[in-house]
């Protein structure tokens, strides 16, 4: 039997917003909140003042949006993985936002929002992570051509940290000027790089919104 202390959970939180005091403190709550319970966790973390939350798809973003309909208008959900094709819709309907790391999703959620409207994204840029995000190829061909963003209104340009639980490593540095030079290229927009350990690394890694996991 597994026993979740929710209390411990709102302490970490809080203890972390502390830590990134000039920054808003959202969750990743992605994988069932890590196998503890997303509904469970993300009522504690709303509790604790959290606001902004990051799941790993649309699904976990409905599951999340209805466990918290209560507060559904101060609630901001990022969808990691992006708009799947077809199911802009769904993501309308239960007002997710989607995480934009490809051209391909950029190009389709634009569509969608030059014929519904202007609809909220946030942008990934690869840094260094080699996983999900913009490369900066991409980045340079949306700053020579602005208007593919049109349809689009940019909530957060993010990106994610390699090695923060290695502050001596040279690859943090690395990657924060990566992402600094990136997002000077873009739509002036809230940043995001900093993962539960990137806190740590100090105010220049924090930005306007830090998210730990």
């Amino acid at each position: 039997m597994l026993t979740i202390d929710l209390h411990a959970v709102t302490a970490n939180y809080r203890t972390l917003k502390v830590h990134a005091a000039q920054a808003e403190c959202g969750a990743v709550v992605k994988s069932n909140g890590y196998g503890l319970g997303l509904s469970h966790i993300a009522h504690a973390l709303l509790a604790a003042g959290c606001r902004t939350f990051f799941i790993t798809n649309i699904e976990e973003g409905i599951t999340l949006r209805q466990a918290l309909a209560e507060r559904a208008p101060v609630v901001r959900i990022f969808v990691l993985s992006g708009p799947a094709p077809g199911a802009e819709g769904l993501i309308d309907a239960h007002d997710l936002i989607p995480v934009l790391s490809t051209m391909d999703q950029i190009d389709q959620w634009a569509a969608h929002g030059r014929a519904r409207g202007a609809r909220p994204a946030a942008i990934k840029i690869d840094t260094g992570m080699t996983r999900l995000g913009l490369a900066t190829s991409d980045v340079d061909t949306l700053a020579a051509a602005p208007d593919r963003l049109d349809g689009i209104t940019l909530e957060l340009v993010m990106s994610h940290l390699a090695c923060a639980d290695e502050p001596d490593n040279p690859w943090n540095a690395v990657q924060l000027a990566a992402f600094e030079s990136a997002r000077a290229k873009l739509p002036a927009t809230p940043a995001s790089l900093a993962n539960s350990a990137g806190i740590m690394l100090g105010p220049e890694y924090q930005f306007d919104l830090v998210r730990p996991g």
